[in-house]
């Protein structure tokens, strides 16, 4: 049933558009200027994976100030994460030759050791109020999804080989075993240090502005206007990062990829009421290329439409039925808690609830 939002969620809307997007649209002036004066420009996509999450986080602070459901240790600490990214990012463009990647990476790493800290220190009760808690459906649907990342590489393969065994070829890449096993067994500690850039777009996009959509726009609905919003968010890094020589297809791709991915990450953090469903699934697709080739292969990318309508094949194939499954005819869709007036009140040592999670 689709419903009009009220004038809270207006205001939390509009304070998430600021940061989410003029935020990254407004930094991709100096992000296109440190490109084209030849520096290095990897800080600000590292930066922009926070700003969802830093513009929902700041959205409920400010619209819910006397909460005492909100896990606000955590909150804060994400947020004073997120403005040191985007200042690295923007150092990287006044001053070129300092290690900004570098420092970004550090800030990352060790701003994920302290949201850990504070994400404990706010307790469970108030993990689990927003959708901040780990349960078996969340390892269930991130195998579903590795097992479809690996079938698509077949898949996509299988469909170059009958249209273009040349193209097949030149996208080919050998793997060694062993390195393919180091990255594998590393992926869980570098989760841990690197989690916040992922838990950044996720708790953004799924765990805030997904609800609202689906509200106003229907279950599926919401659905397809979140992966073009997605994909439209990516432009800057677009221009002058992915395929700054093939940028208008890359934009192109990218908004069909995010409407595919957003249909599995959606129904991942509808089944599991999550957010370290899509956090965890998001962070495997990212990472996984590490598992067969150099991570620095998604920089300076140049597309054609043959591979690009190939993947567009390959991406509907896997993810599009999963529109068909229970969650998108009947929901739940995973919403907000309720007002602080609307709730019980939270002791500093909440006690476990009733079926707690696994």
């Amino acid at each position: 049933m689709k419903t009009n939002w009220t004038a809270v969620e207006k205001r939390q809307l509009i304070i998430f558009g600021l940061v989410a997007f003029v935020l990254p649209y407004l930094l991709g002036i100096p992000m296109g200027l440190a490109y084209h004066a030849g520096s290095d420009v990897s800080a600000f996509p590292s930066a922009q994976m926070f700003y969802p999450a830093a513009g929902a986080i700041l959205a409920i602070l400010l619209t819910r100030r006397e909460d005492k459901t909100i896990p606000r240790k955590f909150y804060i600490c994400f947020l004073l994460v997120s403005v040191l990214m985007a200042l690295c990012a923007l150092a990287s463009a006044i001053a070129p030759a300092l290690p900004w990647a570098a420092a970004s990476n550090g800030v990352i790493m060790v701003g994920s050791v302290l949201c850990w800290v504070f994400y404990f220190l706010d307790g469970k009760a108030r993990r689990t109020a927003w959708g901040m808690r780990l349960n078996r459906w969340v390892f269930a649907v991130f195998a579903v999804f590795a097992v479809l990342y690996f079938v698509r590489i077949v898949l996509l393969s299988g469909l170059m080989i009958l249209v273009d065994p040349t193209l097949a070829k030149a996208e080919s890449t050998s793997v060694d075993p062993l390195y393919f096993t180091i990255m594998l067994v590393n992926m869980p500690l570098n989760f841990l240090l690197v989690y916040t850039a992922f838990f950044g777009e996720e708790y953004g996009w799924r765990g805030f502005l997904q609800p609202l959509l689906q509200k106003r726009f229907g279950l599926r609905g919401g659905i397809v206007v979140l992966g073009v919003a997605w994909g439209l968010w990516h432009l800057p890094i677009n221009i002058f990062f992915y395929s700054p020589d093939t940028w208008g297809l890359s934009v192109l791709n990218q908004v069909v990829l995010c409407i595919c991915y957003s249909v599995f990450f959606g129904f991942a953090y509808m089944k599991t009421k999550s957010i370290w469903a899509p956090v965890l699934i998001h962070f495997f697709n990212n990472n996984a290329i590490t598992l067969f080739t150099d991570p620095n292969a998604i920089q300076n990318q140049v597309l054609d439409w043959t591979s690009v309508l190939l993947g567009f094949v390959a991406l509907a194939v896997l993810y599009l039925p999963f529109l068909a499954s229970k969650v998108f005819r009947t929901g739940p869709v995973v919403e907000l808690p309720l007002p602080v007036e609307a709730q019980p009140a939270i002791s500093e040592q909440p006690a476990e609830p009733a079926e707690p999670a696994q």
